[in-house]
């Protein structure tokens, strides 16, 4: 049995922590539903990829889940690992910035807010960098940054499609300028995958926020988006302070953007792997 498979198998058992969205009955583990409020057992919700049968709607996920959907039977190999964040700041508001990031790894079991690995999706051998929510908001700090080039580098030497899974509340303030050089440092990876002629598929999923939005995010060959995801650059609550307006009703929802041109299209976690096999043939018949 893998690692994975042993995690998914503590997980239906009710070893993990229950969260209080979590009911537990004489039959196991039931999940609610934070939309609809409807109860599903934990199996069927694991089994649904986490998304609610009854309003559709999708659940965060981390890099553990992505990559279990994406890659062949859950096969794959996590490159650029052994990258902690320093503290070049010394940073300190309520707890050191070193403490902090200890505590999300311990809590979380991850280096930081990204992962990227290698394996095969369908027919294709492909690199996916995921990030993870759970790890400080999914910020982007220097790290985070650094994942992702070295996966970028990765599909360069060896020819393979490259996907980025967005999920993170911005930059990681507590580094500041090294955070902001982010942006540009993977906007620049980008374009030399591009010039490579080789496939980039961005999968913006909820809350894809921030310098996160503002660079590698909407810079896929194709940019997709989970349904009802929070995409934009500032909160909705920041803009409407600022500009004294009440927004649109569904204002920065990834159904509003791709109704205003700003995303292509929208897909089901269901439907992601069949769709991603497509958009991978279709780029690279275009770009040869």
């Amino acid at each position: 049995m893998t690692e994975e498979e042993k995690w998914y198998k503590r997980k239906l058992s009710g070893i993990l922590t229950k969260t209080k969205d979590k009911k537990s009955t004489p039959d196991g583990l039931w999940e609610k539903c934070k939309e609809c409020k409807t109860l599903v057992p934990s199996k069927d919700w694991i089994r649904n990829l986490y998304v609610c049968p009854e309003c559709n709607y999708h659940e965060r996920i981390g890099s553990r889940e992505y990559f279990n959907l994406l890659f062949e039977k859950g096969k794959y190999t996590e490159l650029a690992t052994g990258i902690t964040s320093g503290d070049p700041l010394e940073f300190v508001d309520s707890a050191p910035y070193k403490d902090r990031v200890q505590v999300a790894q311990a809590k979380t079991g991850l280096e930081d807010a990204c992962r990227t690995a290698t394996g095969k999706l369908g027919e294709n051998r492909v690199v996916v960098s995921c990030m993870d929510f759970a790890f400080i908001g999914g910020s982007m700090g220097s790290v985070v940054g650094e994942k992702i080039a070295r996966g970028i580098d990765y599909s360069i030497e060896h020819r393979l499609p490259f996907i980025m899974i967005s999920k993170s509340g911005g930059a990681r303030m507590m580094e500041a300028a090294f955070s902001l050089m982010q942006m540009a440092k993977t906007s620049a990876k980008l374009a030399l995958l591009n010039k490579a002629k080789l496939p980039y598929i961005s999968i913006l999923t909820h809350p894809t926020t921030g310098g996160v939005t503002a660079s590698f995010a909407m810079l896929g060959d194709f940019n997709i988006a989970e349904p009802k995801a929070l995409i934009g650059f500032a909160g909705p609550r920041v803009i409407k302070e600022t500009i004294g307006r009440d927004l649109p009703k569904g204002f920065q929802s990834s159904e509003f953007l791709v109704e205003h041109g700003f995303l292509d299209f929208i897909v089901d976690r269901n439907d992601i792997k069949n769709k991603l096999n497509t958009l991978i043939k279709l780029i690279k018949q275009k770009k040869k």
